[in-house]
């Protein structure tokens, strides 16, 4: 398993499980298969309405915690103020039954807060000892060069949309010269990026599945994490099967060239103004 290190030196493995809409006792036996398969990071959020089964499937997995990644998100209306944020924290860990998450997210950089009221009880939380580390998601570079600035540096990560047929480079180009980390949510494009024939034709080459070879794609980038959600034991199986072969460089460009179409998924009302890599060309 290919570990990142994050900026304090602790490691993050760089494939996890995602749980996005993944609830009750499918989750439960998700994370736990995940697990007991070799998975060793996890991610959720309070939007998702599923810790506690994450916690569940973690409890019923033969895996000591500390060998275990866990990263939680906080949500929207919990950072009215500091206080509140803070309890939020608290009440995801107890549903997690953790005394602490490994990483600790703002979820969005919500419009009506700015970027110093949502960072500043994410330094809170760590300082507290329920968080080991801090970070954001759907940052634009604007966005984490002000959280940069307004945590003194202790962020260390950017979760962000990425896939074959959305290009990041401008966050990833950031994200590597500041030394943050990037994990890839939605990594295999919601199965739209695994039509592509040329993921087809590599993954022929290898004697993979298009999704193995999109998920080897992000993973061999530099400081690229990818969390493919899955609950299926399949699926949960295949994704992590992707430790045993690696793409060539001209592999590798053949897929960034896809990156092109700017194929975004997520794009709620309140996203903010993305960063685009032809604007930016």
């Amino acid at each position: 398993m290919k570990q990142l290190t994050l900026n304090n030196g602790q490691q993050m493995p760089a494939l996890g499980l995602g749980t996005w809409e993944n609830n009750g006792d499918d989750c439960i036996t998700s994370v736990q298969q995940a697990l007991e398969m070799g998975y060793r990071h996890i991610d959720t959020a309070q939007a998702y309405g599923n810790e506690e089964f994450v916690g569940e499937g973690i409890q019923q997995a033969d895996v000591p915690r500390n060998e275990i990644f866990l990263t939680t998100k906080v949500f929207r209306n919990q950072f009215e103020t500091k206080e509140k944020a803070i309890n939020s924290v608290e009440d995801s860990l107890k549903k997690l039954n953790t005394d602490y998450v490994d990483l600790l997210l703002v979820h969005w950089p919500f419009p009506e807060y700015g970027i110093e009221q949502l960072i500043e009880p994410m330094l809170e939380a760590q300082q507290k000892g329920l968080t080991q580390n801090i970070g954001v998601s759907n940052f634009t570079v604007d966005d984490m060069a002000q959280a940069q600035k307004c945590s003194g540096g202790k962020i260390c990560l950017n979760q962000v949309e990425y896939h074959p047929t959305l290009s990041q480079k401008p966050v990833l180009d950031w994200i590597r010269d500041h030394d943050w980390i990037m994990t890839a949510y939605s990594p295999l494009g919601r199965g739209e990026a695994m039509e592509s024939d040329v993921l087809k034709d590599i993954a022929a080459t290898h004697d993979k599945s298009a999704a193995q070879v999109c998920l080897r794609w992000l993973i061999q980038q530099d400081n690229v994490a990818a969390i493919p959600k899955a609950s299926s034991k399949d699926h949960i199986k295949s994704n992590f099967e992707i430790f045993d072969f690696e793409l060539t460089e001209q592999e590798m460009q053949e897929i960034f060239k896809l990156t092109e179409q700017e194929n975004r998924i997520v794009d709620p009302d309140f996203a903010p103004e993305w960063d685009n890599a032809r604007q930016a060309a």
